[in-house]
């Protein structure tokens, strides 16, 4: 009797123990989500967190020389991906924003791939950036718009944030001004957060 008693002690300590060890690893991690959920505010507020992030999906695309790209090529980076056309409006108006976020945070740990859709293919672009002083952003061009089918976009303008591996962490539909102070702080959490720490903080939120 006294052993049942002495293993149903060492039972409850152990499991006092476990419970004690999950709430140091949960409760910072649900803080965390806390504090992500928080930043999609003012010209963020429409940006929408994936919670879990997607998966991610390796998408192709063209460059300005007609080169093949894809996502993978971009694994190890924050990367902001826009999907546009030069004939969107609201997409003119938010390319400059998008230029100056990858002049602030890239070139290591950030970049932004804007991916157009436009049906006469990336010669249209490079002068369309040349007309609206655009500097700094890439060519990148999928006529064929199954990379926006993929990611299940449906209108335009739409931006996706990716993490380092690839995973959609979230998404803000139609235009924002991407140089905004929220936008920046959005972005700068996850350039500098690490990998598995975001990792966490999703996964506390679930």
């Amino acid at each position: 009797m006294m052993a049942n008693f002495r293993r149903a002690r060492i039972r409850r300590s152990l499991l006092a123990g476990l419970a004690v060890a999950l709430g140091l690893t949960i409760a910072p991690a649900v803080a965390a989500a806390e504090r992500l959920q928080a930043l999609a505010t003012g010209a963020m507020a429409n940006f929408t967190l994936s919670d879990p992030p997607k998966p991610a999906l390796d998408i192709q695309f063209v460059d300005g020389e007609g080169g093949r790209v894809t996502l993978a090529d971009f694994r190890g980076k924050v990367v902001l991906l826009n999907f546009w056309a030069t004939w969107c409006a609201p997409c003119r108006r938010e390319m400059p924003d998008l230029a100056e976020l990858k002049r602030e945070f890239g070139p290591d740990g950030f970049d932004v791939v804007a991916v157009s859709g436009d049906r006469q293919g990336p010669a249209v672009i490079a002068p369309f950036y040349a007309q609206i002083g655009v500097t700094g952003l890439a060519v990148y061009n999928d006529r064929s718009m199954k990379s926006q089918r993929a990611f299940r976009v449906y209108g335009l303008p739409t931006t996706l944030l990716l993490d380092r591996e690839g995973r959609e962490l979230g998404r803000l539909l139609g235009p924002a001004e991407w140089a905004s102070p929220e936008a920046k702080a959005l972005i700068a959490h996850f350039v500098d957060a690490k990998p598995e720490m975001v990792k966490k903080a999703a996964v506390a939120g679930k």
